[in-house]
């Protein structure tokens, strides 16, 4: 009996957080417009959880499903666009603040 159990292929399961990475990473494209901040941050979360689901993978390349594992690779493309345009965003409102808050000074001093 112990010999059909060992011959028996195991059930191949969805890898953990396939979808949540996916999901964070179309979150992180967006939001990226949100003065940056909240893109970058669900971006960044999206690429260590995919990064851990990789490891895992791995470490076990038979266990997991195609479906899970293209959700995963997906999470994880999406959050690096995320993190790009976020980070895009955020020197974007950057320079504006500074541009602006120059322009301001400026206009305190000549009497306007």
């Amino acid at each position: 009996m112990e010999e059909n159990q060992i011959n028996t292929p195991q059930a191949k399961q969805d890898i953990p957080n396939g979808t949540t990475i996916l999901v964070l990473g179309i979150c992180s494209i967006a939001t990226c417009w949100c003065s940056g901040l909240v893109g970058l941050g669900l971006g960044i979360t999206a690429l260590i959880m995919s990064k851990k689901a990789r490891l895992l993978n791995e470490a076990y390349p038979d266990s997991f499903t195609e479906s899970s594992l293209n959700n995963m690779k997906a999470g994880k493309i999406c959050g690096i666009i995320g993190v790009c345009l976020s980070s895009l965003a955020l020197a974007y409102f950057a320079i504006y603040l500074l541009v602006f808050g120059f322009i301001f000074s400026q206009a305190g001093m000549h009497g306007w």
